[in-house]
């Protein structure tokens, strides 16, 4: 699960993804139940069109009764969108966004201590990272909340993202059910934010590991 991404500013996150300048956003580390930015498909509109957004990264299911949860929604498991409570509501709908991020990070356990690795792209580009949002309204004031929640899928097969996260010894190596983000490639974002959910499900698959800049975070000392 990942916990933990840089995000571009947001003039970067305009020019990459043409969205236009509506919103105020400037970048960072961003962290579970913290502010973040994403992309989604404009409401309110006609034309297929983008804009960006900014949420708390934690999606807030409509059946919440205060904003703070007792359970963590930073991260969905792809198997279980159509299905699970919290998420079954915004995927049928067709709620899906992208989340930009210059690099994410996850916990790499191969020396039998929690080392951060740092992801970006070898290409240079910014990650463009499926998700799926939310506006929550609260019942006592009647704010609405956004919110959003980063898509992962099982990388037991992966040849990097396997190498991530603690194992479990009740678990044999092929059921670990080790977890990685979704990169939605730029040909993809149109049909991603604007496409049926059977399109979408289409795009729920592991990278390339070739697409990879990975290795310990600068600074990265092994913790416990």
């Amino acid at each position: 699960m990942c916990t933990r991404y840089i995000s571009p500013e947001a003039g970067d996150i305009e020019r990459q993804w043409h969205v236009g300048g509506r919103n105020p956003w400037r970048g960072g580390e961003v962290f579970p139940n913290y502010a973040g930015a994403f992309i989604r498909a404009a409401r309110d509109v006609v034309a297929p069109e983008r804009e960006l957004v900014v949420g708390q990264w934690a999606l807030i299911p409509w059946f919440a009764k205060e904003r703070k949860l007792k359970f963590p929604t930073c991260n969905a498991r792809s198997e279980e969108l159509m299905g699970k409570a919290s998420y079954k509501q915004p995927w049928a709908r067709g709620q899906r966004c992208i989340i930009p991020a210059l690099a994410f990070f996850e916990p790499n356990w191969e020396s039998g201590r929690h080392v951060p690795w740092m992801f970006r792209r070898r290409d240079g580009q910014p990650w463009g990272l499926a998700g799926l949002w939310n506006v929550w309204t609260d019942p006592q004031t009647g704010e609405l909340v956004e919110s959003y929640t980063m898509l992962t899928q099982n990388a037991d097969a992966h040849p990097l993202m396997q190498r991530m996260h603690r194992p479990d010894p009740k678990r044999p190596p092929e059921l670990q059910d080790k977890r990685a983000v979704v990169p939605i490639e730029q040909a993809d974002v149109d049909l991603w934010l604007h496409g049926t959910v059977a399109q979408a499900g289409s795009l729920l698959r592991l990278p390339d590991a070739e697409l990879f800049d990975a290795g310990p975070a600068p600074g990265a000392i092994s913790l416990r």
